[in-house]
């Protein structure tokens, strides 16, 4: 199989549905996973939408690029091939694919890897992922990326209208989306998220904290992921923070937004980008997580992982309303407000014992990454497709 995924494996947090589906692949078959095709416009200006300056991204692509083919811990290839940010201007667009079409008609050779599985997870790979030889097409309609920031809005629809008609199977994991575009596909599946859940369900088990953890004061409200501009309400946050100045919040991970507001108030902690296989011990220190979004077009159809990462951990989790939020109102405090985040968050530590821990653990329990793994296989090859051991 390949797959062109939709973030870099070197730098990114490897609990993606490709990046985690590529790993279980990776068992029955050779697996090469495409790091990330540059799909954002060329732009200068600092922390624009979700991502860091031009140069930094130019920067870590280069770092990335030079890594070559290597073979990942998993068990499957991983390899960042040279393209250029001109989705936006039509001639080049062609010179782009010919310029990819020429790297992995060499790496699959080394490989050898003849007429594989071609899964697109980044529309911005459609021309080549349509083009090539293959077995069979899978596309991952994960999210809204043509409301993604500082990308030609009409070339990566019309890239997504091309995969679905083209793929054998698309693969949605938002319910919004699925409704609204199956009928477009060949065939399609609702797959959901995935969660490592015994990674995260038994982080608590060991007592030792991350050390730069282990002296904020409680009650803790934390936060683990990207702090994105088009994702993340900064302002939103802020005024929470001012209404709950006896708690601390943390947040741990990478920030493209202007976080100065929030790292100038005493009580907030901004411990940046951690490996995947930290964070449990981060998440296992919150007293509650919450998920503070914009509301916008990309949230509307977002069906957040770190969602069922909170439960895994058994944390109570605050989040703004979103149509994917239906699904576990059971187990979510919803708030549409900052102060009704606070309340909720002042109600989700009166209420938290060890029956709704286990409820909540329960939740996702038989949302493994290995279940939706198989349920692929099952769609792709039939009911007694199965992982090895």
């Amino acid at each position: 199989m390949i797959c062109f995924g939709g973030e870099d494996w070197w730098y990114k947090n490897r609990g993606h549905i490709d990046m985690q589906l590529m790993r279980r692949f990776a068992r029955i078959g050779t697996v090469l996973y495409v790091n990330s095709i540059v799909m954002q416009k060329p732009n200068l200006a600092k922390c624009t939408g979700g991502g860091k300056s031009f140069m930094h991204k130019l920067v870590r692509k280069t770092k990335s690029i030079m890594k070559g083919l290597r073979k990942s811990e998993f068990g499957f290839w991983v390899y960042s091939p040279l393209s250029l940010p001109v989705h936006h201007i039509a001639w080049l667009r062609n010179v782009n694919n010919g310029i990819l079409r020429a790297q992995l008609w060499v790496v699959t050779r080394i490989l050898r890897m003849h007429k594989p599985v071609v899964w697109v997870a980044c529309p911005a790979a459609c021309d080549v992922g349509i083009k090539m030889k293959k077995a069979k097409l899978v596309y991952q309609r994960t999210d809204r990326y043509e409301e993604y920031p500082n990308v030609d809005a009409d070339v990566i629809e019309q890239y997504d209208r091309r995969l679905k008609a083209n793929a054998e199977l698309t693969v949605f994991v938002s319910r919004v989306l699925y409704e609204q575009e199956r009928t477009r596909c060949n065939r399609a599946v609702f797959l959901d998220h995935g969660v490592d859940f015994d990674m995260f369900s038994t982080a608590e088990l060991e007592q030792e904290k991350p050390a730069d953890m282990a002296e904020i004061k409680r009650p803790i409200v934390g936060f683990f992921g990207g702090i994105d501009n088009h994702t993340f309400d900064v302002g939103f946050v802020e005024k929470v923070i001012d209404m709950l100045p006896q708690m601390s919040f943390v947040f741990v991970g990478s920030a493209s937004s202007d976080c100065s507001g929030l790292a100038a108030r005493s009580n907030v902690r901004m411990l940046g980008q951690k490996s995947y296989e930290q964070i449990p011990h981060y998440g296992k220190c919150f007293d509650v997580a919450i998920m503070p979004w914009r509301q916008n077009r990309w949230i509307e159809a977002c069906n957040p992982v770190k969602l069922k990462e909170y439960l895994a951990l058994g944390k109570p989790v605050v989040s703004v309303p979103f149509n994917e939020l239906k699904n576990y109102c059971d187990v979510v405090y919803e708030a549409g407000t900052p102060a009704e985040f606070a309340d909720c968050i002042r109600k989700a530590l009166s209420e938290n014992g060890p029956e709704l821990v286990a409820k909540r653990k329960q939740k996702v329990a038989q949302a493994s990454w290995d279940s939706k793994a198989e349920l692929v296989l099952q769609e792709l090859y039939g009911e007694n497709s199965k992982l090895a051991d």
